[in-house]
């Protein structure tokens, strides 16, 4: 099946310093994949550049296809078109992406004119109907409202709502579940999982939960220092990571069955962009890195079964963790 989205070589710059080196990611059609990764490793700048959503000092390079067409070049005419249309997009803060002083109903029939040539009526039905199907009760009342009178959790599913307005081919959820309890959390990821089942639709998402996205994702893409370092089905990602970061993320996560055991922690931090180390970005935090890794940034190498790592001591890496004697 061809790729609903395919991104080659993405690369951005803000003030001459690289915070992305030459992303490749593709999604198809009704899929979803996870992106994780901790604060910094550019999961979020990724999708913003990918949808021309960066400020204008930022240098972006490469290549983003949408159905084979390049996006990452068009003209705004057709990115108006594509974003909230073709492809929507659910921001981390969302108390922020609402108007705090226009009305719910006005801000949703706004998106369904734009998107989808409504008026009139039809708009006001529309928007009652997107309310009712992300589960805000008493939907036609609460349309005249405005944001500071809902809750965490429903200002969240009415950004979803506003998402859905333009029939989306792809959802981007970036941190959808921020600042929620646990119960509202697994309403929300719940609601996202019913709706993408009913509408085919594709999804992103980026979180650092990666429970959330164990549980919601078919494939997920492991991100550090503005670099995919492994990509895998979710399955085989987390039953067996093969890169030390992703073994890292993994290993701090508690068990949720099996004997307790000591959780381990990644030592330092994500380095900064400036400053970046040569070689593998991750080599300074890494406890398997060779005088060769401080050489040259591995490429994202396919390693078969749909899997893809970016270490040459993946192998060594590997073999540590299931404690098997090198050869």
């Amino acid at each position: 099946m061809s790729p609903l989205v395919s991104i080659e070589g993405l690369s951005v710059a803000f003030n001459g310093v690289p915070v992305l080196h030459g992303v490749d990611l593709s999604l198809r059609k009704g899929e979803a994949i996870g992106l994780v990764g901790e604060s910094g490793s550019g999961k979020s700048v990724t999708w913003l550049a990918a949808l021309g959503l960066l400020p204008r000092h930022a240098r972006v390079s490469g290549s983003v296809r949408l159905d084979g067409r390049e996006i990452l070049s068009a003209p705004a005419a057709t990115l108006d078109q594509v974003r909230g249309g073709r492809v929507a997009m659910i921001f981390q803060d969302p108390a922020s992406a609402l108007n705090p002083v226009l009305t719910i109903r006005k801000q949703l029939c706004e998106a369904l004119a734009l998107h989808r040539d409504l008026s009139g009526d039809a708009l006001k039905v529309e928007a009652r109907r997107l309310l009712d199907l992300v589960g805000i009760p008493d939907a036609a009342r609460r349309l005249s409202a405005y944001p500071h009178e809902f809750s965490g959790g429903q200002v969240q599913r009415i950004m979803i709502a506003m998402a859905l307005a333009g029939n989306p081919d792809l959802l981007v959820a970036d941190e959808p579940t921020t600042a929620l309890d646990a119960t509202i959390q697994a309403q929300i990821l719940d609601l996202l999982s019913q709706i993408r089942r009913e509408m085919g639709m594709a999804m992103v998402l980026i979180s650092h939960d990666l429970g959330v996205v164990a549980e919601n994702c078919d494939r997920v893409a492991v991100m550090y220092a503005g670099r995919i370092v492994e990509e895998a089905p979710a399955t085989a990602l987390f039953d067996d990571p093969w890169h030390p970061y992703a073994q890292g993320l993994i290993g701090a996560l508690p068990p949720l069955d099996g004997p307790r055991r000591r959780l381990t922690a990644i030592p330092g931090t994500v380095p900064d962009p400036s400053k970046m180390p040569a070689g593998c970005a991750f080599a300074p935090r890494c406890t398997v890195a060779s005088e060769q890794c401080g050489v040259g940034a591995p490429s994202l190498a396919p390693l078969g079964d749909a899997r893809a790592v970016a270490c040459i001591r993946a192998e060594a890496s590997r073999r540590a963790l299931l404690g098997i004697a090198a050869e």
